[in-house]
């Protein structure tokens, strides 16, 4: 054998290798379920299959194309099961808009606690006119900035996290349900509040999770799953959930609360230290919305960055109250005549 030809079998052999260490890796975010470490694995599932995919191409040319071509196969397939959170060009449509419903914003927003353009978060704030925010990171210099916007969103609360820096917070420019009071989870991780629209009471939660193991996020939705089952029948939540929306993580909470996750906007994070351009097309889909009961999340779309590792998501919605006709006994009874007329014909 020429030594171009033992280098070339090498360079094969490590390929192979790393190609190997990334299918391991992808396969044991699919085992989530079981223990938090291998969870972690799942919140790069894009990540590991493109990788992964992208090793085995030139394997296809070497003794090793049986291996790589099942390698290709198994990204392919486990992309399809991220597929609602990759990234593309448009707003994620989940419904089409009503004619006869009024259609709500909710603004998702993890501000970051040193945010050093907080201008920007409240010009957007302005522009994008939500009817509610929810907001993590919140720290002591946000309470202050949030100050500035207190007309325009009297109903708020605000839930200091023990560090003080990873506080949520909800506010609303539409009044809580009367009766009610916005709660705060003990450790700041959530903040609810029943927010009257238009005569229809609709609880909204902001949450904030920690990291995935080794960190506490597994411990800490055991913590909060008596907040999250004591949520209202119609209620939409959203935030940081430091968990992608196929995880285990996100299933849990999912189950916790009786919620179903909204299909995601697309990546929405990214290490601050990393171009921002980046975020939208390599980062990971961490910012969550959940909903159930009356309310319809008509669509979803990622805005423009101001100052956070995370970008802002914009959420419509519209809440699927009808009002059912009273019977009319008569024309039930008439209608019954006639599809017994129909039959005997």
């Amino acid at each position: 054998m020429t030594t171009g030809g033992a280098r070339s079998n090498m360079t094969a052999g490590v390929i192979f290798l790393a190609m190997t260490a990334l299918s391991a890796a992808l396969l044991a975010g699919f085992f989530g379920s079981f223990h938090p470490a291998l969870d972690s694995f799942s919140h790069f599932r894009i990540h590991l299959a493109v990788l992964m995919a992208l090793c085995a191409l030139p394997l296809l040319a070497t003794s090793f194309r049986a291996q790589a071509a099942m390698a290709i196969v198994f990204a392919v397939a486990a992309l399809a099961t991220t597929a609602d959170a990759l990234p593309r060009p448009w707003p994620i449509q989940a419904a089409a808009r009503p004619a006869d419903r009024i259609v709500y914003r909710l603004l998702q927003m993890n501000l970051r606690y040193d945010n050093p353009t907080p201008k920007k978060v409240l010009s957007l704030i302005g522009r994008t006119n939500p009817d509610v925010i929810t907001l993590e990171e919140v720290s002591a210099m946000w309470a202050t900035e949030l100050g500035y916007i207190n007309s325009a969103y009297p109903y708020r609360i605000l839930c200091p996290y023990p560090n003080g820096f990873f506080g949520v917070a909800l506010l609303s420019r539409r009044p809580f349900a009367a009766g009610t009071e916005p709660r705060c989870e003990r450790r700041g991780a959530m903040a609810t509040a029943t927010v009257d629209f238009g005569g229809i009471g609709v609880e909204v939660a902001a949450i904030h999770l920690s990291w995935p193991w080794p960190r506490e996020q597994y411990w800490q939705i055991g913590e909060i799953s008596e907040t999250l089952s004591s949520l209202g029948e119609t209620a939409i939540m959203a935030g940081d959930c430091n968990a992608v929306p196929w995880s285990a993580a996100v299933r849990r909470v999912a189950s916790l609360s009786g919620l179903t996750v909204m299909p995601s906007a697309g990546p929405s994070w990214i290490y601050i230290g990393l171009p921002d351009f980046l975020r939208r097309f390599a980062g990971l889909p961490i910012d969550q919305v959940f909903s159930k009961g009356a309310v319809t999340i008509r669509s979803a779309v990622r805005l423009e960055g101001t100052g956070s590792d995370h970008l802002p998501v914009l959420v419509e919605f519209s809440l699927g109250v009808e009002e059912k006709k009273p019977v009319d006994e008569h024309e039930t009874a008439t209608a019954s005549l006639h599809r017994t007329t129909r039959s005997r014909g």
